[in-house]
């Protein structure tokens, strides 16, 4: 039988125990809110995209993230994931507009089903030239544009060069718009693409990135069309021995921010993101005019036809595009303004 003052005893005992649990909880809790705050002073933007690590576009965005770690004191960081490890171009864009990745780079064309602006950059011969093409973008119009996504939930916020797109064909050259007379062409999930292939005379066929060299060795179709640097770096010029420049396109990437993100930076976190995103454009295009000249000498050794067709042609055949969108007043107005452009 326990005496009273045993009794008290091990109450004591029991306090004791009960307080020192507690010290040991408390510290625990302290250290572990001491190190969820010294993480969250890093704000860490995930960006993904579907290229090669190899690609310019991969390496501009790597030297976006190297300014942003400085213009903010390493404050922020820009984990980029390349190969479509976070998904396709379609998916990026959905995983924007619900905040689970950051950021990304895609192609306009994909971008025609989400925000109706971009679809006039998918119009056939719609620059004159290559400083047209950068007054643009980098001009009020161009501006205006990378907005239009906000009520989406896609913010642009820069535009990377992805030069002329061209064709590249497994069993006959094109020369002439005739050529592509009954061939399979793949291109994007673009309404505009597969519109210019059928007034070309081809036949369109959207077909994933990914699964495109397979889709070729097996005949599914007869040919594609991108920009040199994307047809060497795919590894497509072993399956398709002729690629025709005739600039049919030049449709940009436009790396993109999601608006839930945007909307939870403050002020001078949004200029350090634009600014970085700014400066790897200039650097991009640079990167981009060298990549385009050493994948054509690779593509000629490699024993590649390289054919400059005369494309007047092409554009006539495919300027009756301009007229559907009379219709559509705010894409038509944009054709108009592009035109204006110096």
């Amino acid at each position: 039988m326990l005496t009273t003052a045993h009794r008290e005893g091990t109450d004591r005992e029991r306090a004791m125990r009960q307080r020192r649990i507690e010290a040991v909880l408390g510290i625990a809790l302290l250290l572990w809110a001491g190190g969820c705050s010294a993480r969250s002073e890093v704000t860490v933007i995930k960006m993904g995209h579907g290229l090669d690590v190899s690609h310019p576009v991969h390496q501009a965005m790597l030297y976006m993230g190297e300014r942003l770690v400085e213009k903010s004191d390493s404050t922020m960081r820009l984990d980029v994931y390349p190969s479509q490890q976070l998904g396709t171009e379609r998916e990026l864009l959905e995983l924007l507009q619900i905040g689970s990745v950051g950021m990304t780079k895609v192609s306009s064309a994909v971008l025609e089903g989400f925000v109706p602006e971009y679809q006039v950059f998918g119009l056939p011969y719609l620059f004159r030239d290559e400083t047209h093409r950068f007054s643009v973008w980098d001009g009020a119009v161009g501006r205006e544009i990378l907005r239009s996504g906000q009520e989406f939930g896609l913010r642009g916020i820069t535009y990377y060069d992805a030069g002329t797109r061209n064709f590249y064909t497994k069993d006959r050259p094109v020369r002439a718009p005739s050529d592509l007379q009954g061939l399979k062409i793949r291109v994007q999930e673009s309404p505009l693409a597969m519109q210019m292939i059928q007034a070309l005379g081809g036949s369109p066929t959207p077909i994933a990135w990914g699964e495109l060299y397979t889709a070729l060795q097996q005949g599914i179709v007869d040919g594609a069309e991108n920009n040199a640097p994307s047809f060497y770096l795919s590894r497509h010029y072993e399956v398709c021995r002729y690629f025709s420049l005739d600039e049919h396109t030049a449709v940009p990437d436009v790396v993109l921010v999601s608006t839930v993100l945007w909307n939870d930076l403050d002020e001078q976190q949004r200029r350090w993101v634009q600014e970085a995103a700014d400066e790897s454009a200039g650097h991009q295009k640079e990167l981009w005019a060298a990549s385009v000249r050493e994948s054509l000498e690779a593509l000629e050794a490699a024993g590649v036809e390289i054919i400059r067709p005369d494309t007047e042609p092409f554009a006539e055949q495919v300027a009756s595009m301009y007229e559907t969108y009379r219709d559509r007043p705010r894409v038509y107005e944009l054709i108009r303004r592009i035109q204006e452009v110096k």
